[in-house]
């Protein structure tokens, strides 16, 4: 019998079946000759990053979830998903061999990482004879073709992005992939033939090394749950066309928000579909917010990030950045270790530090608050190191949206009011007086009045035993002054504003903006590219 060459789609950031454009593809190409192709949907697990990248329990468990949901998505599309063991280097060359690939498909990145990475399969695959398509379709615009509308260079503004996109066609969903046949079931190769079971899905044991950092499932992972939820969030209309970001609760026991980021980053859900579902419920009603604010908006402030990130490989971090200002920013282990684990002796704080440990997912706005505060709030630390945190916690990590909201909230980019600092004890005072969040978070607080429990310095010794935590015993001293250092830090930030403005009109002679007796904390020792999921 001949055998037949196989059709291979790459699995990478858009992990469903619903408006896949790439995926539909090979199963069109399949089912247009089915004597002559079978299918293998992929997904390329490199083991050893299991040891070193950085990410955290919560989101391996997120993606174990997502993987499992995927394979059982395929499968009702008489497929499967097959999880190729190796690095994409390795493993490629062979499967293009033993599978006799004739078509490999994936879905286009923007990262660093990733273009190194696909530049080196295309090679790969140009040996071999395998034909190679790749499609966009991770945001709802293409990032290379809105650059191209804006005479070459990224937007600086969300504005002016707006202005562009505005003028551009939306791509619309594509149709789910139709169910494949038995004849294009592919062969066991010699792997499959040792080893049945060689390209299942992972398991959590295999995925999560620190199983004791696993906080609550609070939100699963797959497009399966992404579809659940994002039906759930557009089902109550007043609420859609009433959103706006500001007016909703960082600081809400239960998400005040959608909590649709995690399944965009992971592509569980289409980007793409959100929009054109969104934009049907918009026309309905007239009378809605607008963006930025509005939830359009939101899935807006994505595209703006993704595009700027695409025109700048150094995007995530300080030094090299075009668009980021250059401040001296100084290190402080001590007070980052306490702004990590939430030990900073601010509750409100503490209490979003904690439930990003815990669950892998904030607010937005607990978000601003937080990184406010490490950077030029308070602790005048690089936007650098909150973005490590973030990038090993959150669900939803995303580097192009995680580097350009550090940058925004540092006013290092895009923002420059950085004389306008969130308060690490007002601000969560306006949506939740009681304090019943940091009760929930920090529960060392927990008989705290609402008087004091934002404050907890506040309260005599003999009030503080009798609430049974004391200060420095049970719970830490606040490690800055916020009325103080707040006010220091805004005369830092203008200092270096002007540094920058110098720098940029030429009037630094030495043009490094005073780089060379400053230390950069966090900035560019970490050169390296490397993949992130």
């Amino acid at each position: 019998m001949e055998t037949k060459n196989t059709l291979v789609h790459w699995f990478r950031k858009g992990l469903r079946v619903h408006d896949n454009p790439a995926l539909t593809l090979v199963f069109n190409k399949a089912l247009s000759s089915p004597t002559q192709f079978c299918v293998r949907p992929i997904f390329v697990l490199d083991s050893a990053l299991l040891e070193w990248l950085r990410v955290g329990a919560n989101r391996w468990r997120f993606l174990q979830q997502t993987l499992a949901d995927l394979d059982a998505q395929l499968r009702e599309l008489n497929s499967q998903l097959y999880v190729v063991r190796g690095t994409p280097a390795t493993v490629f060359p062979r499967i293009f061999k033993d599978w006799r690939i004739s078509l490999l498909t994936y879905e286009t990145d923007i990262e660093p990482y990733a273009l190194t990475r696909d530049a080196e399969v295309q090679r790969l695959a140009k040996e071999a004879g395998v034909k190679v398509d790749a499609c966009w379709s991770h945001t709802i615009y293409n990032p290379e073709l809105v650059i191209q509308r804006n005479g070459g260079s990224a937007p600086l503004t969300y504005q002016k992005f707006l202005s562009v996109v505005e003028k551009l066609k939306v791509p619309l969903p594509v149709a789910t992939p139709t169910r494949l046949s038995v004849e294009h079931k592919p062969p066991k190769d010699d792997m499959e033939q040792k080893d049945p079971n060689c390209y299942l899905f992972p398991t959590l044991e295999e995925l999560v090394k620190r199983p004791e950092e696993l906080g609550e499932n609070k939100f699963p992972g797959g497009e399966t749950e992404g579809l659940r939820r994002f039906e759930a969030s557009l089902s109550d209309e007043s609420w859609v066309t009433a959103f706006e970001k500001p007016n909703t609760s960082p600081n809400s026991i239960e998400p005040s928000t959608t909590v649709l980021s995690p399944y965009l980053k992971f592509g569980c859900l289409s980007a793409r579909l959100f929009h054109q579902r969104l934009m049907t419920v918009l026309k309905r009603h007239p009378k809605h917010s607008k963006p930025p604010v509005s939830l359009l908006g939101q899935l807006l402030w994505r595209e703006f990030y993704y595009t700027a990130a695409a025109s700048e490989p150094n995007f995530d971090r300080m030094i090299g950045n075009k668009f980021c200002m250059q401040i001296p920013w100084e290190s402080n282990e001590a007070h980052l270790a306490a702004w990590t684990h939430g030990r900073t002796g601010y509750p409100f704080i503490d209490a979003i530090m904690r439930q990003l440990r815990q669950e892998g997912w904030i607010h937005h706005l607990a978000r601003h608050a937080v990184a406010c505060f490490l950077t030029r709030g308070d602790l005048w630390i690089s936007w650098e190191e909150g973005q490590k945190v973030f990038e090993e916690l959150l669900l939803d990590q995303d580097w192009a949206l995680n580097a350009g909201n550090w940058m925004w909230l540092s006013a290092s980019a895009f923002f420059y009011q950085y004389f306008r600092v969130y308060s690490p004890v007002a601000f969560g005072k306006k949506t939740d007086a009681t304090g019943a969040y940091i009760r929930k978070y920090v529960p060392e607080l927990a008989k705290y009045p609402a008087g004091c429990i934002y404050e907890p310095w506040k309260a005599s010794l003999s009030a503080q035993r009798e609430y049974g935590c004391v200060l420095g015993e049970d719970y830490p001293h606040r490690i800055v002054n916020h009325e103080i250092v707040h006010k220091e830090n805004i005369k830092r930030m203008t200092a270096a504003y002007k540094v920058n403005r110098e720098v940029k009109q030429g009037k630094n002679s030495d043009n490094d903006g005073g780089k060379g007796k400053r230390k950069k904390v966090g900035s560019s020792a970490q050169l390296t590219k490397k993949p992130r999921i």
